[in-house]
């Protein structure tokens, strides 16, 4: 049971790291810029970023959804050895 919670949480980490690192890198060259500019519109920091992740989610999209359903598949067919 320890490795299935220890399987999940992995796989959690995995799919969100790269949304969460893309999103942190242009949070960074925003930041660079604005204090470079002085310029301290705030959408200006949220809009790139917006647009960063959901490209990523587009693009990384469809191996996301691989993982989860391997794991799940993983899962629900060793499901009666996870009962013993």
């Amino acid at each position: 049971m320890e490795g299935l919670a220890r399987d999940a949480l992995w796989l959690v980490a995995l799919i969100a790291a790269p949304v969460l690192l893309a999103g942190l890198l242009t949070a960074f060259a925003i930041s660079l810029f604005q204090a470079a500019t002085q310029i301290l519109e705030p959408t200006l920091s949220f809009v790139p970023k917006l647009i960063v992740m959901l490209i990523v989610l587009a693009v990384l999209g469809s191996w996301m959804g691989g993982q989860v359903v391997e794991f799940a598949r993983g899962m629900l067919t060793d499901f009666p050895g996870l009962l013993e």
